[in-house]
């Protein structure tokens, strides 16, 4: 399948998917099917038109047909081949698949071997409240005038690691600088 594509032999497209029922959407060993290798326009409609390969398909490096086509920018004729078909079949966004019964958008897949795992934490794992003298302190900082300038800068920067250093907060005896 994948050398008949990429050769531009439609015929034997044909003959594989019709008379010998190859799955047109067979996969490699890079998880990618014949429609990833498509080098003409005329082979990407027979592939997808005529013998209903899935454009929707991600390869092991998490892209569909078109995104790594136009990514490499080789065949530019078959990425908007391609993208026209997403655009017809609902498919929305550069990574984003639109389910149409529900009309969501869904990201892509994950790579194989990550997982993501999402949850709330708990009150007590949360740690301290930021102290209420460290939030005036920056509170402070925020409503000066000069805060985006040079010096307004310099001391949010001391604040920050005065906060790093664990120093914010605590009791400390400092007298107030004067200028």
């Amino acid at each position: 399948m994948h050398a008949a594509a990429s050769y531009n032999h439609l015929d034997l497209l044909r003959a594989l998917v019709n008379e010998l029922h190859v799955n047109v959407d067979l996969k490699d060993e890079d998880g990618e099917t014949a429609i990833f290798v498509a080098e003409t326009t005329e082979c990407a409609k027979v592939l997808v038109e005529e013998l209903h390969a899935d454009i929707t398909i991600r390869g092991i490096e998490g892209q569909t047909p078109r995104e790594k086509i136009a990514e490499e920018g080789d065949f530019p004729e078959v990425a908007v081949y391609l993208r026209m078909k997403e655009l017809e079949a609902g498919l929305t966004g550069v990574n984003g698949v639109q389910d149409s019964a529900t009309n969501s958008t869904h990201p892509p897949p994950l790579p194989e071997g990550v997982q993501v795992n999402l949850g709330a934490m708990a009150p007590e794992e949360a740690g301290e409240v930021a102290d209420p003298e460290f939030r005036r302190r920056i509170e402070e900082l925020a409503s000066r005038e000069d805060f985006q300038g040079e010096e307004g800068q310099r001391q949010l920067r001391a604040l920050i690691e005065e906060a790093l250093r664990g120093e914010v907060g605590q009791d400390r005896n400092v007298r107030s600088r004067t200028e």
